[in-house]
């Protein structure tokens, strides 16, 4: 699919996520590519994104779903090869409510060095913040 044949997003944009440049590719399959994200949380973040345009992960058929997870485990598996990286977050944004910003499904493969963050307990539970401590109750 060329940069003319992307998908609209609902405000008229082409999709960026339907066509990532080969150069952009730091693993891939069948149903789904990896990239590094383009405004990264952590270095080496990256996300595995279907290579057909849905907005869920959710939406994609058992095959399709089997094949984005084998990628982000094989994501996952590099990633814990980088000297310094001992754990990492993987995440959907599922909807706007979630703040999902691009509607092409996609997950996000998050690498965590030791003291990135003063306490990293609670991990996904801090998007919202007033909730996350949970262990100080």
């Amino acid at each position: 699919m060329g940069a003319r044949d992307q998908k609209p997003h609902g405000n008229g944009d082409a999709c960026p996520f339907c066509h990532v440049p080969a150069a952009e590719v730091v693993a891939s399959n069948k149903h789904a590519v990896a990239r590094r994200d383009r405004y990264p949380l952590t270095d080496g973040h990256t996300l595995v994104i279907p290579r057909r345009h849905v907005r869920s992960v959710f939406d994609l058929d058992p095959d399709e779903q089997l094949a984005v997870w084998d990628l982000v485990a094989a994501v996952r598996d590099e990633l814990l090869l980088t000297p310094g990286v001992g754990a990492v977050n993987v995440g959907i944004n599922d909807g706007e409510a979630a703040g999902q910003t691009v509607p092409h499904a996609h997950v996000h493969v998050i690498p965590r060095r030791k003291g990135d963050v003063p306490d990293p307990r609670g991990g996904v539970r801090w998007i919202l913040p007033e909730r996350a401590p949970y262990w100080k109750e």
